[in-house]
């Protein structure tokens, strides 16, 4: 087919905007799928897409269009996530588009991941077409978001197409917008093939499958494809689309997004962002990959048995290949053993990453505490990063301890911005700006620490607002913070699954509220076991588990009280050498306390 009936588009908006919905009904109006196949949210394949209504992976999807008896349209469709901690998979989608649907729901408005993503669609050079879902919503404010819409990209009202991707109103309108408005990709065929890895995934009888959108030459089998990032070549065996399931094709031109498989079973040697080329006739230059993603949130993830060490690691490399913004290395805790430290974009993202791991390769995790990346300067000059206290050096070695700040935005109604502007305070935020959007909905800015708002600060925005907020950040810079490192000492042995690193007017409260939950959560033993909080050398908090009594004494009855005397001396003798040798077994939910105190 000629590149000139092809388009290439992603949908993009902020989170539950509806862009699974309108996904589902441009697979009907397109007859891509049977009726009997239908299903709502067809696109979102795992279950835990499902469970909590969100899209986590872009879902490339190739569509027949036809107008017309006498013209035929391929669309090839890249379902993204609307979350900020999925933002790098919407960025490669942008990369393999010509054109964009900019979504907004006709209730909530233009939200902050959609001002975010709308940049970067900008960023990419995409034509973006402007779409208003749910317009049938009793509800529905469509003047107002009609004017938002023009504020953030400069659109004429003619130009905003209204859907509603529950019934069906207005998507025929919406897929001819696509063919007028979209540019077909430049017809390159006859070139060296060039084309780019944009997403993979690992099948146990096939290898790591690359997804491609090819953007010079032909792909066929038989052709040996090799790799910009480490030159290594594999022979081509298959190449196909995506219609839901991987269908082969003889070919990818110019302009096509699908797959290829080569039987690579080295997961390492698919790279998201890399060219892959032919050997036969490579090209020389490489195309344009990804900015590398910077991780915000780190935390251990270990084996709850340590036999699965291994099992872990082939786990973590293969969802590497499904997830490119998962970084990870090993490590080892005095307390948990062997496992990995793992770089996530944000909490949700790392609460993603810890179910599919168990759930799809059956492990059972432990997972730490999580922390952000701190910088430190030392008293011989040097600068180090940080990224979990067990790194920390001592408090006599340290010059300045740097701590990442975010650029926020808050898109609020009028109402709520007294309590956000307060929660942003208490979370140590610099103020910026106020814009207002309309005339009841404003727009606001702060600095904030990136460690403040990893917990609790997104759920607190949400109870504050009544949930009609929306937040999104992207990492500015690192600036002096006075902060310490926090320890838990449980029976005298400091625990480093529980270290902190926090701001020094704040220690004192966590570590006494963190005592407090630990008490609660440690089981009780046949000796005190003391419970510590310490900055340094100094102790700040201390709560103590009472130890379980045994009632000597039962079988004594009347008589000389001197005998009752001598066993609760042997018994308390007895203690003093369980004191000695005793260790203290800590559950899973006593690591993740410092989580509690944040919600709490």
């Amino acid at each position: 087919m000629s590149t000139e009936n092809i388009r290439n588009f992603c949908i993009i908006a902020h989170i539950d905007h509806g862009k699974s919905t309108l996904a589902d009904r441009l697979l009907e109006h397109t007859h891509t799928l049977s009726q009997k196949d239908m299903k709502n949210q067809v696109l979102d394949s795992m279950d835990l897409e499902r469970e909590r209504g969100i899209t986590i992976k872009s879902h490339p999807i190739r569509m027949i269009y036809k107008p017309e008896k006498n013209q035929t349209y391929v669309f090839n469709l890249i379902d993204t996530p609307g979350h900020v901690d999925f933002s790098y998979e919407v960025s490669r989608s942008l990369a393999a588009c010509e054109g964009a649907l900019l979504l907004v729901d006709a209730a909530q408005g233009v939200e902050a991941q959609t001002v975010s993503n709308t940049y970067l669609a900008i960023e990419n050079d995409l034509v973006l077409i402007p779409v208003i879902n749910k317009v049938d919503l009793p509800n529905a404010r469509i003047e107002e978001v009609t004017r938002q819409l023009i504020e953030l990209i400069g659109c004429s009202p003619e130009e905003i197409i209204s859907v509603s991707a529950k019934t069906g109103l207005g998507v025929d309108r919406l897929l001819r917008a696509i063919i007028e408005q979209i540019p077909p990709p430049k017809e390159n065929s006859s070139s060296p093939t060039r084309a780019l890895i944009f997403d993979s995934m690992y099948d146990n009888y096939r290898g790591a499958v690359p997804y491609i959108r090819v953007f010079d030459g032909v792909v066929k089998p038989g052709m040996t494809a090799q790799f910009f990032s480490h030159g290594i070549s594999y022979e081509i065996t298959e190449v196909g689309h995506f219609v839901l399931k991987q269908i082969p094709c003889k070919e990818l031109r110019s302009g096509d997004v699908g797959y290829v498989i080569a039987n690579i079973r080295d997961v390492a040697h698919i790279a998201v962002g890399d060219t892959l080329t032919i050997k036969q006739n490579p090209a020389h230059e490489r195309l344009p990959g990804y900015k590398k993603i910077k991780p915000m949130v780190f935390s251990g993830l270990y084996p709850a048995d340590a036999d699965d060490y291994e099992q872990l690691r082939s786990a973590l490399d293969r969802l590497k290949l499904n997830d490119a913004a998962l970084v990870y290395e090993p490590e080892t805790s005095d307390a948990l053993g062997f496992g990995f430290r793992c770089g996530f974009l944000g909490l949700l993202h790392m609460e993603i990453v810890q179910e599919r791991l168990e759930r799809e390769f059956n492990l059972t995790l432990v997972t730490t505490t999580p922390n952000v990346r701190y910088q430190v300067i030392l008293k011989d000059g040097s600068r180090i990063d940080v990224d979990t206290p067990a790194k920390m050096p001592p408090a006599g070695d340290i010059v300045e301890i740097l701590e990442p700040f975010v650029k926020a935005e808050i898109i609020t109604p009028k109402e709520y911005i007294g309590g956000l502007m307060t929660l942003c305070q208490k979370k140590r935020g610099i103020y910026r700006t106020t814009h207002y959007l309309s005339a009841d909905k404003a727009q606001l800015h702060y600095d904030l620490p990136l460690a403040e708002i990893i917990y609790d600060f997104y759920d607190k925005l949400k109870s504050i607002s009544r949930g009609y907020a929306s937040f999104d950040y992207e990492l500015e810079d690192y600036r002096p913070g006075n902060l310490r490192k926090l320890d838990i000492l449980i029976h005298g042995e400091p625990v480093d699954a529980l270290s902190t690193i926090c701001h020094t007017d704040d220690a004192y409260h966590r570590g006494v509220a963190l005592c407090n939950k630990l008490k609660e959560l440690i089981p009780r033993q046949m000796f005190d076991v003391a419970i510590q909080a310490s900055l340094g050398s100094r102790i700040i908090a201390r709560s103590t588990v009472r130890a379980l009594k045994k009632n000597v004494t039962a079988k004594c009855y009347g008589g000389d009280i001197t005998r009752k005397r001598k066993l609760w001396e042997k018994q308390k003798e007895g203690k003093k050498r369980m004191k000695m040798i005793g260790r203290v077994e800590v559950p899973q939910e006593a690591l993740l306390a410092v989580l509690q105190i944040e919600n709490d």
